[in-house]
């Protein structure tokens, strides 16, 4: 998620200096955008690992860049398997039938309300709230940001997620923030975006988005 200047400046992970990966960096929840290079879309998606490149490599020329922070993809399986719902969210996908418009209403409607009334594990929480009340301090308390999704598999060359999942502008405060985030994990459940990644052979359940 990233400072909100009118323009949707995303949210949620990678190293873009050509290194290798280190086990406890892909197990962080939070990654800002100085750390996140275009390698890093396993970890981030394809939208943070953008804003991060740029981020990194604009800034250095005087573009005025707005500063964010990705929640992971290693943060969003953390949050199912904590909060205990992943054998929730299989059983309600398990023999959709995509082309039934009523079932899949209903079944992506159930998935959608699993992980929005799921809690936040303390720790990832903790995590998300200490990186928002970094970036108050550097724009100010209660400053407003931009929660968006970033697939990690985005814009492959036989798939692009663009639209599928929600935004949300004008977050203030960290109630709102957490809130937005659950709202964002849970519209990877789409009605849309369920039957794109059937179609395309994707994990349902558990492919990450934001």
């Amino acid at each position: 998620m990233g400072k909100d200047n009118g323009k949707a400046n995303g949210q949620a992970a990678g190293n873009g200096n050509g290194k290798g990966e280190s086990p406890e960096r892909e197990k962080r929840f939070v990654l800002w955008f100085d750390e996140t290079g275009i390698k890093d879309v396993p970890l981030v998606g394809g939208k943070n690992a953008s804003l991060g490149e740029m981020y990194r490599n604009i800034t250095q020329l005087g573009v005025n860049i707005p500063n964010g922070f990705a929640v992971t993809a290693a943060a969003y399986r953390y949050f199912l398997e904590k909060a205990g719902i992943e054998a929730a969210i299989r059983s309600a996908l398990r023999d959709l039938n995509v082309r039934d418009v009523e079932e899949l209403a209903e079944r992506g409607h159930k998935v959608r309300n699993i992980i929005k009334r799921a809690e936040f594990p303390e720790e990832l929480k903790a995590e998300i709230l200490v990186a928002y009340e970094k970036l108050c301090r550097q724009y100010g308390v209660h400053t407003d940001v931009a929660v968006r999704s970033s697939a990690t598999a985005e814009d492959l060359p036989g798939a692009s997620f663009a639209g599928q999942q929600e935004t949300y502008l004008n977050i203030r405060g960290e109630a709102a923030l957490l809130e937005a985030c659950r709202n964002c994990f849970a519209s990877l459940f789409t009605n849309r975006a369920i039957v794109y990644r059937t179609e395309k052979k994707f994990m349902l359940w558990r492919h990450v988005h934001d």
